[in-house]
């Protein structure tokens, strides 16, 4: 793939980056040596290695779902900031409109 100048515009306005014509000189020329660099793995014989999307084996651990006793409605009311009519109260995050 050749990194050129198109290349460079077209990633800033997806990016919604403002560039300098010195920027963009300076992307061009490093992108496009990283690009030459990967393509480097194309020189590898690849013919006997499996294709996967993993290098190790993953596996999901899980645990029951089990209810517990919960934390004491007083114990919690000592421990919260701020605590009304059985609730904790936490500070808005999401404005009205």
């Amino acid at each position: 793939m050749n990194i050129d100048r198109n290349v460079i515009v077209k990633v800033a306005e997806l990016s919604r980056l403002e560039l300098s014509e010195d920027e963009m000189r300076e992307f061009e020329a490093q992108l496009g040596d990283i690009i030459k660099y990967v393509e480097k793995i194309n020189e590898l014989d690849t013919e006997k290695v499996a294709p996967t999307d993993h290098i190790v084996d993953l596996m999901n651990v899980f645990r029951k779902d089990v209810a517990g006793e919960s934390l004491a409605v007083s114990e919690l009311e000592k421990i919260a900031p701020q605590f009304e009519d059985g609730h904790v109260v936490v500070p808005r995050i999401i404005e009205e409109s």
